[in-house]
C-alpha cells in the first residue's frame, strides 16, 4: 500500500513548499482540518483583481497534504481565481477517478492520481487548494 500512494515524485514534492509563512496584510485567509488524519493548513492571499498577487501557507500536513500544498505554492502567485476554482474541481474529479485536464500551471497535480484508490486519504489531499479557495472567497480589496 504505501509503494501505490506514496510515489518517489510525492515524496520528493513534500520538500518544495513555497511562500511558507504568513503576510504582513492579507486580503483574505483561511484554515482548514482534514479530521482523519489531523492535517491543518492555513493560507493568506492577497488579490490584485481576479489574480493571486501574493501567498502564504503554513501547513502541518501528512505527506499527501504537503505534496498538494508545495504544487499549489510553486505555481499560485499570478494565478487567476478562475484557474484556482478549475484545479480544485479536477482535483476533486480525479480522486474519484475522473479523467481530467488541470489548468496549464497546476498540471502536476497528476502526480496524486494514484490517492484515487485510498478514499480516506482524499481530504488531506484537497486541503491546499480548498483552503485557498476559501481564503479568495473570504478576501476583501
Amino acid at each position: 500500500m504505501i509503494d501505490e500512494l506514496y510515489s518517489r515524485e510525492i515524496l520528493r514534492r513534500t520538500t518544495q513548499l513555497q511562500h511558507v509563512g504568513r503576510l504582513a496584510d492579507p486580503h483574505g485567509t483561511a484554515d482548514r482540518t482534514a479530521k482523519l488524519c489531523g492535517s491543518t493548513i492555513h493560507i493568506e492571499v492577497n488579490l490584485d483583481g481576479d489574480t493571486v498577487s501574493d501567498f502564504a501557507q503554513e501547513v502541518q500536513a501528512c505527506a499527501l497534504g504537503q505534496a498538494a500544498a508545495a504544487i499549489l505554492s510553486q505555481h499560485v502567485v499570478g494565478a487567476t481565481t478562475a484557474e484556482i476554482l478549475s484545479a480544485r474541481d479536477a482535483l476533486r474529479r480525479l480522486l474519484k477517478g475522473e479523467e481530467v485536464t488541470f489548468p496549464e500551471r497546476f498540471a502536476d497535480f497528476h502526480i496524486l492520481r494514484s490517492v484515487k484508490d485510498f478514499p480516506a486519504r482524499h481530504a488531506s489531499t484537497l486541503l491546499a487548494l480548498e483552503a485557498t479557495v476559501d481564503a479568495i472567497h473570504n478576501a476583501h480589496p
